[in-house]
């Protein structure tokens, strides 16, 4: 049991005042996300000492915006650390070049053929990233503008099973002691965390459910974010459910009933072409073709601030990111299979 668990009233107001008293932040530290209308809606940002879980269908962009996030953090000057279970160390830097040079250079930038055949054939004399990037459109200033961020943002090739919430605990109190900074921290994916181990004697009599298993692992998350004062942003799956879901909600992921309730802030994303009402479609074609091209992101749970809202954010997959210039979902949109007026 941590000493520090308990304290008098008094022992806060001191602490509370020391910080003060040496401009330190007393509250809890906001780390916007870099989508304007979403750190508004969430005052500011995601903040230290919480969980936020990310749900949608496979395909919708969850890494996407998750990585995008973490380069927007590492470019204002925060510490990120990504835990990945679906991805490997260099897959998420190819996406992180061609993200950073639609930045750049716009949706003229460079995409995927050209990065991967960049590292897979020789086309000069310098065999360097840049080099071999040299003629594509945003490569070379892509890989310039990462390596000014590069020592800020950590990549953990995770494996479910292996790493668990205590290895996580671990890794992010390391990367404190060593660099002097907080780091935010992503879980991609929250459902592929392995519980914590038990021994050989439990593992003989109990079996945890996958629910069983959920809850521990989110409930772990929520202690770490708390315990390390880290902001703790987590992807979710949805259930079979959710797949056959006209419109998926929180009550479509897996293991919904613990990750609604130990979660302070829960996000889900939707094609915007399937949860809008159905005469968005019927009288304007060109509105129905556009739509696809868009993600609803809802807040369905905001513990420090107002949620069921919708907002949403034009896809721009081909460059593994989204505009980050959305804004509130002016259309109606379904619920579930029921119209909303």
């Amino acid at each position: 049991m941590r000493a520090d668990r308990l304290k008098s009233l008094c022992t806060v107001l001191e602490e509370t005042n020391g910080r003060l008293n040496v401009d330190e932040d007393a509250g809890a530290k906001v780390w916007p996300s870099g989508f304007g209308a979403l750190d508004v809606a969430l005052a500011g940002g995601f903040r230290s000492g919480e969980l936020a879980l990310l749900g949608a269908a496979p395909g919708l962009g969850k890494t996407t915006f998750a990585l995008q996030v973490a380069r927007n953090l590492v470019v204002s000057g925060n510490s990120v650390l990504y835990f990945s279970f679906e991805h490997d160390n260099h897959s998420l830097m190819e996406r992180l070049i061609i993200l950073e040079a639609a930045e750049i250079v716009g949706v003229g930038a460079l995409r995927l053929p050209a990065v991967r055949q960049s590292f897979s054939v020789l086309q000069g004399s310098d065999r360097m990233m840049a080099g071999r990037l040299a003629g594509t459109e945003g490569g070379v200033e892509s890989v310039q503008a990462m390596q000014g961020y590069s020592e800020r943002l950590h990549l953990h090739r995770s494996s479910g099973a292996e790493t668990n919430v205590e290895a996580m605990r671990e890794i992010v109190a390391s990367i404190a002691e060593r660099t002097g900074q907080r780091v935010f921290v992503i879980v991609d994916y929250l459902q592929k965390v392995q519980a914590a181990a038990p021994s050989a004697e439990v593992r003989q009599t109990v079996h945890l459910s996958e629910e069983d298993r959920i809850t521990e692992v989110v409930e772990g998350l929520k202690d770490m974010s708390l315990d390390l004062s880290v902001p703790v942003l987590a992807l979710v799956a949805v259930d079979k459910s959710g797949l056959a879901a006209v419109r998926t909600r929180v009550q479509d992921l897996r293991g919904s009933s613990a990750l609604a309730h130990e979660a302070d802030v829960v996000l889900i994303l939707n094609n915007k072409f399937d949860v809008v009402a159905r005469h968005h479609l019927m009288f304007n074609q060109g509105n129905a073709d556009q739509f696809h091209h868009w993600v609803v992101m809802s807040i369905e749970k905001n513990r420090n601030g107002v949620d069921n809202i919708d907002l949403e954010f034009r896809k721009r997959f081909e460059h593994f990111r989204f505009d980050t210039c959305g804004g509130r979902v002016e259309e109606e949109l379904i619920d579930g299979r029921i119209f909303v007026e």
